[in-house]
């Protein structure tokens, strides 16, 4: 089976609890899905289908997105770590100039795609490594990125050399254990419905924040 079968006969289009604007293909059971990949993919060194779920993190910053469409209108925008590519979507619906996908798994990249095309929203997709490479970007969005202390520490470093190229730089997150305790300004909270196949509770209290100067 390719990757784009694999994807569609795994998931279910639903709609992410907080974002009912915006349906995706994500995993309507989470268990069988992860182990399936595994079974299927391990010897090939996918890594687990953190495509496959709307993360508490990004439908905050989606919801936000959407709610505040003067953030994104006319702006040339980077959806970093994209996964289903939810808060990419938003940024285009609330109309993002150019709004560029970038997750290294190469499924996410085939789901994405996907989302895009199902909610008529003009995503462009890549698998490159940003971290590192040159600010071009007037908005950066990251959703729930900090769960893991060297990727968010890499990654702080970089979005911290794009605020000060001039980016406006916004985070979803609902309390992962590396996410910066300073340098950010909480710009609204919203309690996100989740699973406890993937979290510790049922309602994550997840905040969108700005990268400050």
């Amino acid at each position: 089976m390719d990757e784009k079968g694999f994807i569609l006969a795994n998931t279910a289009v639903l709609a992410p609890p907080l974002i009912p604007e915006i349906k995706l293909h994500l995993a309507s059971e989470v268990v069988p899905l992860w182990r399936k990949t595994e079974e299927e993919l391990e010897a090939q060194g996918v890594p687990p289908p953190y495509w496959a779920f709307a993360w508490a993190g990004g439908q905050a910053l989606a919801r936000y997105i959407l709610d505040h469409p003067e953030t994104m209108r006319g702006k040339k925008v980077l959806d970093f770590g994209s996964g289903s590519g939810l808060v990419a979507i938003a940024a285009a619906k609330a109309g993002a100039a150019e709004v560029l996908a970038a997750d290294i798994d190469a499924f996410a990249a085939q789901a994405i795609a996907l989302n895009a095309r199902n909610n008529a929203a003009s995503v462009t997709v890549t698998q490159a490594d940003l971290i590192g490479s040159e600010p071009r970007w007037r908005t950066v969005l990251v959703g729930d990125m900090c769960y893991e202390r060297p990727l968010a520490e890499r990654l702080m470093l970089w979005l911290r050399d794009c605020q000060g190229g001039g980016a406006d730089v916004l985070l979803g997150d609902p309390g992962r254990s590396y996410f910066p305790r300073g340098g950010v300004e909480r710009l609204a909270t919203y309690h996100v419905r989740t699973t406890r196949e993937l979290e510790d509770r049922e309602i994550r209290e997840t905040s969108v924040y700005r990268l400050l100067p």
